[in-house]
Parts: structure tokens; C-alpha cells; sequence
């Protein structure tokens, strides 16, 4: 048998990669172009009825509405919203299942050892579809007006004041632990199960501060039930931007917010990721679906893929640090 030069076997060994990569090239691009091929996803990993899941209901329809495809929200609670996470972690990464979470996706993993996935390798960032701010309170007794007296007065008196929270390692748990650790003050976190027994805490006087969402405590700030010091996000409030910023009454640099957003399994094709990513951003933005999150005190963003990418990142790294200073493990 007559053998083949070494030069035409490495071209023929050459052609056949190239014609590998034409056609996995080839059958990615046909995927994307039919996508979606069938229902659409949105894995929330908490219960009916909250933020999480009113955000992923209205964008749903909308999306049901523009993709031409029945876009379907999918509640898988559990294990501190692990469960839903970890099933979109490891669904194929064709578009068809995505996450919707909360900002707790970023703080789990500075208090947890046993995450059964990486928020980094395990997915890929799609969109920041909302925020919710929160704004920090007072009850009228304590004798402060703005960010720079509460800090006074901490410093006055270590441990003496009492902050609400709404659970450990929650939102606003994660909020005053920030605030303790930029501003060198301590204070103590009494935790209560869930966000309206801590208001009702703050209002009778029981606490004397609360990292409240900006939709509980506005009420009872027009009311002059409560005192307002500072909204926790860079920017001030749409739903009250009489209120300035924490990092402008004092802290510079102090940033914090609850979100909402969309994440795909890592390695969807860019094409889909694209057309979600496109879509949830037209859906959130759209005028009608603005208002109606504006009521509830969630404020539009709809970011790229790459602007939500660096909050995720920047989220992660700046919750360990927290976590590590303030020694908080999830129990």
C-alpha cells in the first residue's frame, strides 16, 4: 500500500477540522435562528407572589406577546432559592431555561460553603431587569436628622441601637452590615420573619432603624410615622427622589440594592442570548410595564449582558468581604 505524505495527511487532518467547526458553526447559527422553538422557561426559585415573581409574570406575558412563543413562569422554591438556581445551572443552554432571582444570588455565596454551583462559571448574565431600593428609617424617638447624626450618635454609643432585618443574610440584613462596615459604627440586627413583622417593630418603637424597601416605608414617611435618612442606591429614588442618597448625606461610596434579573446556563449561544436579552430589556422598559413595577417601588433598568455581568462580579466580591468581617454563616 502506497503511504500518504506527512504534508497531505496534516492538510487533510486540517480540512477535517475546518469542516467540524463549518458544522457545529452551521448547526449553532440554525438553532439560533429558530429560537424559541418551543415554550420558554422562567425558572423563579422563590414562591408565588413576591417581587421575584411579579417582575418574571409581567415580563412573561410581554415576551409571550413579542417572541410568538408561550414564555412560562415556572416557581421552584426551596432550600433558600437554591433548588431553582441549581436546576438552571444545569439545564441545556439552548435558551429554553432561564433564571429569574433576586439579589440573594450574589450574597449566598459569601455565606454558604455548599453551593451546588458557581454564580460566575455556571451561567451567564442576561439582564438586570429591575431594582429596588431601600431607604433607611428611623423611628421619630431617636433624636438624629440625617446619615452624618445616626453615625454620631452609633459612635456615641456602641451596641445601643437596635436595626430590624428581615431574616439573616437577607436584603436588609446585608444593608446595615454594610453600613456598619463602611462607617466603622456597630449596632445590633434584630431579626424578624419577614419584612412586615420588622415595620411593625420599627414603628412601635421596638428597633430603632430599619433598611426598609422603599415601597413599605414611604407611606408611613408621609404620615410622620418615620423619619428618612438616605436612600441606599447610587442614584436617588424615582419613586421619592426628595430623599438624598446615603453616599451623598455621608458615606461615600455606599451603594445597595435589592434587584431582579435574568440569567441563562453558561455557554448559550450569543445569538439567543441576544433575543433574551433584547426582549427582556424592550418588555421592562416599555412605559405601561414601568408604571405598573413603579408602583410596587421597582424601578426599571433592563442593563446588557455585559453591565449586568460586572454587578454580579462586583456584588460577589464586595459580599465576602462583608460576610468575612461580620462573620455571618448561613444557619
Amino acid at each position: 500500500m502506497t503511504s500518504v505524505p506527512a504534508t497531505l495527511r496534516k492538510e487533510a487532518r486540517a480540512a477535517l477540522g475546518f469542516a467540524l467547526v463549518a458544522s457545529l458553526a452551521w448547526i449553532g447559527s440554525t438553532s439560533a435562528q429558530s429560537y424559541p422553538s418551543r415554550p420558554v422557561r422562567l425558572i423563579v426559585p422563590q414562591s408565588a407572589g413576591g417581587s421575584t415573581d411579579v417582575v418574571a409574570r409581567v415580563i412573561a406575558q410581554r415576551m409571550t406577546e413579542t417572541m410568538k412563543q408561550n414564555v412560562i413562569v415556572d416557581n421552584r422554591p426551596g432550600a433558600g432559592s437554591l433548588n431553582g438556581t441549581e436546576l438552571v445551572a444545569r439545564a441545556t443552554p439552548d435558551g429554553h431555561t432561564v433564571l429569574v432571582v433576586a439579589a440573594s444570588f450574589t450574597i449566598n455565596p459569601a455565606i454558604r460553603t455548599d453551593l451546588p454551583f458557581d454564580p460566575i462559571r455556571d451561567f451567564t448574565p442576561v439582564s438586570q431587569l429591575v431594582t429596588l431600593p431601600h431607604i433607611l428609617v428611623v423611628h421619630p424617638s431617636v433624636p438624629v436628622t440625617s446619615v452624618k447624626e445616626l453615625i454620631a450618635l452609633a459612635k456615641a454609643k456602641p451596641g445601643a441601637l437596635n436595626y430590624g432585618i428581615s431574616g439573616i443574610a437577607t436584603s436588609t440584613h446585608m444593608a446595615g452590615e454594610l453600613f456598619m462596615f463602611m462607617t466603622g459604627i456597630r449596632m445590633v440586627g434584630i431579626p424578624y420573619k419577614g419584612g412586615a413583622p420588622g415595620m411593625t417593630a420599627l414603628l412601635s418603637g421596638e428597633v430603632q432603624l430599619y433598611f426598609a424597601t422603599i415601597s413599605t416605608a414611604i407611606p408611613h414617611i408621609r404620615g410622620g410615622r418615620l423619619r428618612a435618612l438616605g436612600v441606599t442606591t447610587t442614584r436617588r429614588s424615582v419613586a421619592a427622589p426628595e430623599f438624598p442618597t446615603i453616599a451623598e448625606a455621608g458615606v461615600p461610596g455606599y451603594e445597595h440594592s435589592s434587584w431582579v434579573g435574568m440569567l441563562a446556563p453558561a455557554k448559550v449561544p450569543p445569538p439567543i442570548l441576544s433575543t433574551l436579552g433584547g426582549e427582556s430589556s424592550k418588555a421592562v422598559q416599555s412605559q405601561d410595564i414601568k408604571a405598573l413595577l413603579l408602583r410596587d417601588g421597582l424601578e426599571a433598568v433592563g442593563s446588557s449582558p455585559a453591565e449586568f455581568d460586572r454587578i454580579i462580579r462586583t456584588e460577589v466580591a464586595k459580599w465576602h468581604k462583608v460576610a468575612k468581617a461580620a462573620n455571618i454563616r448561613a444557619k
